[in-house]
């Protein structure tokens, strides 16, 4: 069966498009599409064509199943160009999202209509790559070379209204889509057909213009943003078909990079991991009814979370003074999210009319899943957890958010452990990406299946972890932190650390982290398990803690802090603490710094992977991008140690 469909009302032929889940632009779609405008174009009963997709979305890109396999004829640019040209106006018919080579499709249409729902956008960058098929071509002279760098550098797609703000679309169409488009088409009909895009003129921008773009492209961190202003530059300033040879092999050229190589990893990581293999078959238990023990920074954040994934929630607090912080901690954070114009008043209203709060447990008896985020500390845990055994439907899931305990532990309150996990959210949960999911060996199917059932709905990215001290995450820092501290033991300056790492892509380098962070943390969770006869080396961060350097908090940890200035200073007070462990080795330059201590990043995922703590690979690199800022352009640490091996 094929996957595109024509059928006739009047003189408007409605070609359809089904080729589900997202009607991507396969090779058959490309063939069909170039057969129709041929075969329309010699009909004459024909007058102009209605372009629509059926399912939930318009077409919304490439197809993934050809990702890193040699091209196939037509290629996309031909395709959007045969639409250009063809003799009956076509009319793309929006609905869902048209991204990247749908939206390029749309664009080679005579018109474009979308309902009001619809989003359009070129999120190639995020994929290490440009438009390749007019994306930096058609967009200026469609809607203005400004809207075209913010369209084609961003990746970001924009709703149906910013559309027709920028011109991009013709109308947004009120009610049925389809019926507006066909009215659409033929009122269009009885006006002269504007010009094709191709034939349109590109307005001119000054240097500066160009120059503050380029230090906006360049925050990304990587190639792609850059490469696709600097096509939207040639494209202001050279003939369109001069424009189209010069996107095509800058697309051509980044396709094969190894960002892009990186990037596609991490794409194709993200989609699976919401549904991994193992629970697949599983159906989740349902959950609409959250319970959430702790009102504090990370309850809190879970709360908002959940909230905005139109999940209802109850607070769970020691007493009324508690309950009433931690429902001004949510507030304050949807209050923020109006600031930034991400939510209404009146949806933080609707948000927080399903939020309630209690001192007493037995008001989580209604609820589906509870989880606990109090103070981590063992003995703690299990008073809530024995609470929760009485107060609980018997069936409702019971989840720990510790970091580092051990969660066997935690869940030897319960009576009955199959229905316990671990969550562990990253702070601030109501920002960060990561979700660790950790299951005791008691745990049922359907309790795991409902918690990557979970992040997908609070819009996370789930990755199951085995128990082990810091699970993935913190295990790997310790490791990364412990590496930091050799370089400075074997001379290397800690600001040059920083340095190397902010070169390589990390947002802070790792004693800055550490700072902001607060140094006593970790030394807290040293001295505990010290207290319990562990034989733990003191580090360099012990020292600076016990000499009352804390980091930022304290107006000094690595470095200096000037009152009210959050500036790293390298301080003379911390070069003078540990003189005594420096010996004055070789020096290294920046990449062999961040190489020593990616490879250590690496060396620990490869011994979390061998003892099972991971399922694969990948789910150790979506654990360090999500959650501790590697550069999602270098794929993760395991991704780039192979990628070293094969070059």
């Amino acid at each position: 069966m094929s996957v595109l469909s024509v059928r006739y009302q009047g003189e408007i032929a409605v070609v359809t498009l089904d080729n589900p889940p997202v009607n991507a632009v396969s090779e058959e779609v490309r063939k069909g599409l170039v057969a129709l405008a041929d075969q329309l174009d010699e009909d004459t009963g024909v007058a102009a064509v209605v372009l629509t997709c059926a399912g939930r979305t318009f077409i919304a890109g490439a197809d993934v199943r050809e990702f890193g396999k040699p091209p196939v004829g037509p290629h996309l640019p031909d395709v959007v160009t045969r639409l250009e040209q063809a003799k009956k106006p076509w009319v793309a018919a929006i609905h869902g999202a048209a991204l990247g080579g749908g939206f390029e499709i749309a664009m080679g249409c005579r018109f474009r209509v979308a309902d009001r729902s619809a989003k359009v956008g070129l999120p190639e960058v995020t994929l290490g790559i440009i438009p390749g098929a007019s994306g930096t071509v058609r967009t200026p002279r469609l809607a203005g070379v400004e809207a075209a760098v913010e369209f084609a550098t961003s990746g970001k797609p924009v709703s149906a209204h910013q559309a027709l703000q920028s011109g991009v679309i013709d109308k947004v169409i009120d009610g049925e889509l389809l019926e507006g488009a066909i009215a659409f088409a033929l009122e269009a009909l009885n006006h002269p057909l504007p010009q094709p895009v191709s034939a349109r003129p590109v307005e001119t921008r000054d240097e500066a213009f160009w120059e503050k773009a380029k230090k906006q492209a360049a925050r990304a961190g990587y190639q792609a943003p850059l490469s696709a202003l600097d096509s939207i530059r040639f494209a202001s300033r050279h003939s369109f078909d001069e424009a189209m040879a010069y996107e095509r092999q800058i697309f051509l050229d980044l396709r094969a990079s190894d960002e892009a190589a990186a990037l596609r990893a991490v794409f194709f990581a993200e989609r699976a991991a919401p549904r991994p293999a193992f629970v697949k078959d599983t159906k989740p238990r349902p959950v609409a009814r959250v319970g959430i023990v702790g009102g504090g920074t990370m309850g809190a954040g879970i709360a908002s979370s959940c909230l905005s994934a139109g999940l209802n929630v109850v607070l769970i607090e020691r007493d009324d003074e508690a309950l009433a912080r931690g429902r001004q901690s949510v507030e304050r954070t949807f209050a923020g999210a109006i600031k930034r114009g991400k939510l209404s008043e009146e949806g933080k209203e609707t948000l927080m009319s399903a939020l309630s709060g209690s001192t007493d447990y037995a008001d989580l008896g209604e609820c589906d899943l509870v989880i606990e985020a109090v103070f981590e500390e063992i003995s703690v845990k299990r008073d809530v957890f024995k609470n929760l055994d009485r107060h609980c439907r018997s069936d409702a899931i019971l989840a720990t958010n510790t970091s580092y305990l051990d969660p066997r532990e935690i869940s030897s309150a319960l009576k009955d452990s199959s229905r316990f996990l671990g969550l562990h959210f990253f702070s601030p949960a109501n920002v960060m990406k990561l979700l660790e999911i950790v299951p005791v060996p008691e745990t049922a199917d359907d309790v795991l299946a409902s918690g990557f059932a979970l992040g997908k709905q609070l819009g996370k990215v789930p990755v199951r972890a085995g128990i082990c001290e810091g699970f993935i995450g913190n295990r790997i820092l310790k490791r990364y932190r412990a590496e930091a501290e050799t370089l400075v033991r074997e001379g290397i300056a800690i600001a040059d650390i920083d340095a190397a790492m902010r070169g390589f892509g990390f947002k802070m380098g790792p004693f800055e982290a550490q700072d902001l962070g607060g140094l006593d943390i970790a030394f807290l969770q040293r001295e505990g398990a010290r207290a319990e006869g562990a034989e733990i080396p003191e580090t360099l961060g012990d020292i600076l803690v016990r000499s009352g350097r804390k980091g930022q908090k304290s107006g000094g940890g690595w470095y200096d802090y000037a009152d009210g200035d959050r500036t790293p200073r390298p301080s003379s007070a911390v070069s003078d603490l540990l003189a005594a462990q420096v010996t004055n080795g070789p020096q290294l330059d920046p990449e062999e710094i961040s190489e020593r201590l990616v490879r250590a990043l690496a060396a620990e995922g490869e011994v979390i992977l061998t003892e099972g703590v991971a399922h694969s690979a990948s789910d150790i690199d979506l654990v360090e991008i999500h959650g501790y800022g590697f550069p999602r352009w270098k794929g993760g640490p395991m991704f780039w140690k192979d990628q070293r091996l094969r070059s």
